[in-house]
């Protein structure tokens, strides 16, 4: 699971009950704690611990970037200050997010202590003057369910900004000839996202790939995990290959400080080392290091940032749209020659052969069914996108590799979503619905959000709280 760090930074105006914002300061922190968010306060800052006044700007921001907080919660504990919410979160440059505690019932004179609400109408309009994104959690009660969705929603958003300023990619040789889809402009990448690649010839794996197998430790680690988690239908010698393969993965990986792999998985490979990288694959995608085929590194991207939309607690999944259902009208078969993390298998996975290939080391099993997230990150022309959406696994004919049967709402609106680009035949799984996670964190990275079913108002209306 990940660790995100939130900056606590409650304010109060103060024509309006400074003992209330006080009061409504200790409940939003207790309640913080209650639900297990780290935090850092600013109760060292001033005797409230609030926000409130422009000399503490600096100084609340100094102590968070210590701190190295991921994103910004600012409590509205009475109407709020809104300017100094507003320098505070330019300085800081993390997620922002805006809500404030439902107003009581004014008393008999009339008399109302924090005109919360309004408060949240100032402050949204001042940060867009400073053109700072935020996400804004309705007008709530801090026991009402609508509060915990929200504040673990944006922890989601923070995780998938937080991994997407920070990705490094373990390339493995270059892209396969034949596939011009999968190329990509690595120098835009590094300038408009901060993406680096790490490129590595396919010799260097082969080394590794032999120093792993000299030391026996290493090796008969992996192939026990081999035979524990797969039915192994390939001969000892080939095991011993794919559990070669797996260690120096992950090894190249974590020595070039990467968080994911595009591996160039045939055919020079199978020349230098006679198996197919699937169950290798499917290995590191379940220790949570995705790997994706053909070089794709938009593909890696996307694993990234769907791992981190879903907390780092379920895997994901690399597929190739394929196929219409023969009996479904909106059916459409996700497969891939045997990648997938054995966690979303149905069953046990058959370690053996795959389709149009005749090297051993893939994966043959159906995934399991339910509700899907479907997500592609992608681009050309300087443009960047995330396509995404959802999807149910159903029932179909059986298949060779790691593959799911699913059914969309309109498998030719999406079909030509993807033909029309600027996407390919690739894309990423889930079991969880990670879209409204995905779609708010798209204002912070500087990509646009596309949904493939017309849904965005529903989106909309789930992150205001509806």
């Amino acid at each position: 699971m990940a660790n995100i760090k939130l900056g606590y930074a409650p304010t109060r105006r103060s024509i309006f009950s400074a003992p209330d914002a006080v009061k409504y300061r200790g409940l939003t922190a207790d309640r913080l704690k209650e639900l297990g968010t780290d935090f850092v306060d600013i109760d060292d800052i001033n005797e409230e611990g609030l926000l409130y006044d422009d000399n503490d700007v600096k100084k609340i921001a100094a102590k968070f970037k210590k701190e190295g907080i991921d994103g910004l919660f600012l409590p509205h504990c009475n109407f709020g200050t809104e300017y100094v919410c507003a320098r505070l979160a330019k300085e800081l440059g993390v997620p922002v997010l805006l809500w404030g505690p439902l107003d009581e019932r004014p008393d008999e004179n009339g008399v109302r202590l924090r005109d919360t609400q309004c408060g949240l109408f100032a402050t949204g309009k001042v940060l867009r003057r400073f053109q700072v994104p935020f996400t804004y959690m309705t007008n709530c009660r801090l026991d009402d369910p609508v509060f915990e969705r929200g504040l673990k929603d944006f922890l989601a958003v923070c995780n998938v900004v937080k991994t997407f300023k920070n990705i490094r990619i373990l390339q493995i040789s270059t892209r396969p000839f034949d596939f011009w889809t999968t190329m990509c402009n690595e120098g835009e990448l590094l300038e408009k996202f901060n993406i680096q690649l790490s490129p590595v010839p396919m010799t260097e794996l082969v080394c590794k790939i032999k120093e792993v197998k000299a030391e026996k430790s290493r090796l008969a680690d992996m192939a026990a995990h081999i035979h524990e988690t797969m039915e192994v239908a390939i001969k000892d010698n080939e095991v011993e290959s794919v559990a070669a393969l797996a260690v120096a993965m992950e090894e190249l990986a974590l020595g070039y400080g990467c968080q994911a792999v595009a591996i160039q998985c045939w055919n020079a490979l199978q020349t230098e080392i006679g198996i197919m990288p699937c169950a290798a694959n499917a290995i590191l995608n379940e220790k949570g290091i995705p790997v994706v085929c053909e070089t794709d590194i938009h593909g890696a991207v996307t694993a990234l940032i769907a791992e981190a939309a879903g907390m780092g607690d379920t895997r994901t999944f690399f597929a190739d749209w394929t196929i219409r259902h023969p009996d479904i009208e909106n059916g459409e078969l996700l497969q891939h020659c045997g990648p997938w993390p054995v966690s979303v298998a149905q069953n046990k996975p058959v370690l053996t052969y795959p389709l149009a290939f005749d090297h051993p080391g893939s994966l043959t099993a159906e995934a399991k069914h339910g509700k899907v997230t479907l997500c592609r990150f992608d681009g050309d022309n300087g443009e960047y996108s995330l396509l995404l959406g959802n999807a149910k696994g159903v029932d179909g004919p059986k298949g060779i590799g790691t593959y799911l049967w699913v059914e969309v709402d309109n498998i030719k609106r999406l079909e030509a979503k993807i033909v029309e680009g600027p996407y390919i035949h690739h894309c990423v799984g889930i079991h969880k619905d990670i879209v409204p996670v995905l779609y708010e964190a798209c204002k912070y990275i500087g990509v646009k959000p596309d949904l493939y079913d017309p849904v965005e108002e529903e989106v909309k209306a789930y992150l205001r709280g509806e």
